[in-house]
This record gives C-alpha cells, sequence and structure tokens, in this order.
C-alpha cells in the first residue's frame, strides 16, 4: 500500500535512506530534513512494514525534484521503486508542474521510466541550495536526469 508519509514514519524512514548512503548508494538524510519535509513523502508499506519511500519536493512552478527513493533491499525488484516515482511523477501533473529531475548515482534505474541524462548547468541555482549544505559539494558525483510530462 502507498501513502503519504506521516511523522511516526520519519524514524524508519531515516534508516532505509541512510542505510543506502552508508554504501555510497544515495546522499544522507538528516532526521530533521525529513520532518520539515514530510508532506514532500510517500511510502510503500507492506505486511505494517515501510518497505519504501520517495519524495516530491517543487522547487518553482514549473520544476520539481524526485529524490530520496529507497526500497528495503529484500523487497526490491517487485516494482515498489517504480511505484514511488510514479507516484510523484503524478502527483506533478496534478499540481501542474511539467518537468521533475532526479540526481542519482543510480540513474539507470531512472533511464527505464523515460528520464533523460541532462547537463547539471541546466538546472537553475536554487537547487543548489541544498547541495552546498551537503559534505561531497562540489563533486558529489550524482548524475542528474530530467522528464518532461
Amino acid at each position: 500500500m502507498l501513502r503519504n508519509a506521516h511523522v511516526d514514519d520519519v524514524e524508519e524512514m531515516n534508516r532505509l535512506v541512510n542505510q543506502f548512503a552508508k554504501k555510497d548508494l544515495m546522499l544522507p538524510r538528516p532526521l530533521s530534513d525529513l520532518y520539515e519535509n514530510i508532506r514532500d513523502y510517500y511510502v510503500y508499506i507492506e505486511n505494517g512494514n515501510i518497505k519504501g519511500c520517495a519524495a516530491l519536493h517543487v522547487f518553482w512552478k514549473d520544476l520539481a525534484e524526485i529524490k530520496s527513493v529507497a526500497v528495503e533491499e529484500d523487497s526490491q525488484k517487485k516494482g515498489i521503486g517504480k511505484e514511488l516515482v510514479q507516484k510523484c511523477l503524478d502527483e506533478g501533473k496534478v499540481l501542474g508542474i511539467n518537468r521533475l529531475f532526479v540526481l542519482t548515482y543510480i540513474p539507470e534505474f531512472f533511464e527505464h521510466m523515460g528520464f533523460k541524462r541532462v547537463d547539471k548547468e541546466l538546472l537553475p541555482h536554487k537547487i543548489w541550495t541544498e547541495c552546498v549544505k551537503c559534505y561531497k559539494f562540489p563533486d558529489c558525483g550524482e548524475v542528474p536526469l530530467m522528464i518532461e510530462i
């Protein structure tokens, strides 16, 4: 079952995201970031447990980012990640946002969903406000991809 995240989900979401961050598969998210942006997040629940999460963060009237896409290792390859990303795409449509981007270490997953690699310079400077806070800035190695809907 896919639903909007609740504040009670944050600690488990933090554990999920940061287990992949420790393996350098994504960037870490502090608890404060998850709480502050809880309305951006979706979770996938199975048997009462969070098996995946993802967020849609709006930057401007025509641009949003899909971020923190994480699925428990034992639940991967079951379509959960795709369902979470599709939920973000659908919500982008509802909001009237026509361009969505991701910054990822696993571009192939998003390319299978229709995202195209883009040059980082195509993304507005506003998105870098989060990047400058990151310990990997300025060379994190994430690949930028975008999709127009």
